[in-house]
């Protein structure tokens, strides 16, 4: 789709950060930082336009040391390309930028409203998404309700989304229930991802995902080493 992510280092494109940052400024009324770019790194999503070119779409920025773990410090998608599915691609790529890390990652609070909705949205595909997989193992009612046993530890070291994001992204789908002193995750045919009412949407959307096995990338840690 003529789609194509670059990796800029904020310590060696100083004036082009700040300036991405800047337009940022202009549609994220909580943006303040957009002078001491040095310590971010900006992958800065991009699509061939119909006389040649890299177009902007989008970007996000990410500490080289965070202490809280955070995997995106400021997300962007610029209006002309908002719901069109650009923001959950790069929502993916920094998780699989944390996967190849090996650490666990969540993006900068506070969340604004609309962070929040396409954040949540995310966690929610891959977690039902992995229920998915288990439920269709065991053993129940067709279209009943189904308690599915999931290791949320083990679901977080495999996906690299941080253990509170996937617990209060379960609450408010309100599937985790307390049940004769345990936790368990009580899924029915509520919580399919194949949703009627989302098919038109989704049809319209782009489906680009990360193709892990396409995604060469390196931690810059390790290149340095």
């Amino acid at each position: 789709q003529g789609l194509s992510v670059f990796e800029v280092d904020g310590a060696c494109s100083k004036e082009y950060c700040q300036r991405l940052c800047l337009l940022a400024k202009l549609f994220l009324h909580h943006k303040t930082l957009y002078h001491q770019v040095e310590p971010f790194r900006f992958y800065v999503l991009t699509k061939l336009g119909d006389g040649g070119g890299h177009h902007l779409v989008g970007y996000f920025s990410k500490e080289k040391e965070s202490p809280k773990s955070y995997n995106v410090s400021c997300i962007l998608v610029l209006p002309s390309y908002m719901r069109q599915g650009y923001g959950r691609l790069l929502i993916d790529l920094s998780y699989h930028l944390s996967q190849r890390e090996g650490k666990v990652g969540s993006p900068e609070r506070p969340l604004s409203d609309l962070g929040l909705v396409t954040y949540r949205a995310y966690w929610k595909s891959i977690i039902l998404s992995h229920l998915g997989v288990l439920k269709a193992s065991a053993s129940g009612v067709p279209g009943g309700s189904l308690p599915v046993s999931i290791n949320i530890k083990a679901l977080s070291q495999q996906t690299s989304i941080l253990m509170a994001d996937l617990i209060s992204t379960m609450q408010w789908l309100g599937i985790l229930k307390y049940w004769r002193g345990n936790h368990i995750v009580l899924l029915n045919s509520t919580h399919s991802t194949k949703q009627p009412g989302n098919a038109a949407r989704k049809a319209t959307r782009t489906t680009t995902c990360i193709d892990e096995k396409a995604l060469q990338w390196s931690p810059p840690e390790a290149d340095e080493k």
